[in-house]
């Protein structure tokens, strides 16, 4: 059957780390473009939780692609001002049509 191009609905921009130095010495992390892709985007759950003495919303997101392998743990997808984590990545093992991205929305302190 194949996956529908409709279905991907959503254009996503991939980062990726990359480790540099600050003036201090300390790990800065800066996020570099790796390419974008077309995705469907579900948002699957949402809870709150106490982080740095607020009220935050912590919602998961799974993000439909196409197959491909170089997308791994640890990197972002950007969609308008949403910014998410990935935090694992499940593939279409058996017939590689695509691979499911289960991700976290970055709340605007974290960017």
């Amino acid at each position: 059957m194949g996956l529908a191009a409709g279905s991907l609905n959503r254009r996503l921009r991939l980062q990726r780390p990359e480790q540099q130095e600050n003036a201090a010495n300390e790990p800065d992390p800066l996020w570099v473009d790796v390419g974008s892709v077309w995705a469907s985007i579900k948002h699957t759950s949402g809870l709150k939780t106490i982080m740095a003495g607020e009220n935050t919303l912590i919602a998961r997101v799974s993000i439909r692609v196409r197959y491909r392998r170089d997308i791994i743990m640890g990197m972002r997808a950007i969609h308008g001002d949403d910014v998410y984590v990935v935090e694992a990545t499940l593939p279409d093992v058996d017939r590689r049509e695509y691979l499911d991205l289960v991700c976290r929305l970055l709340s605007p302190q974290e960017v």
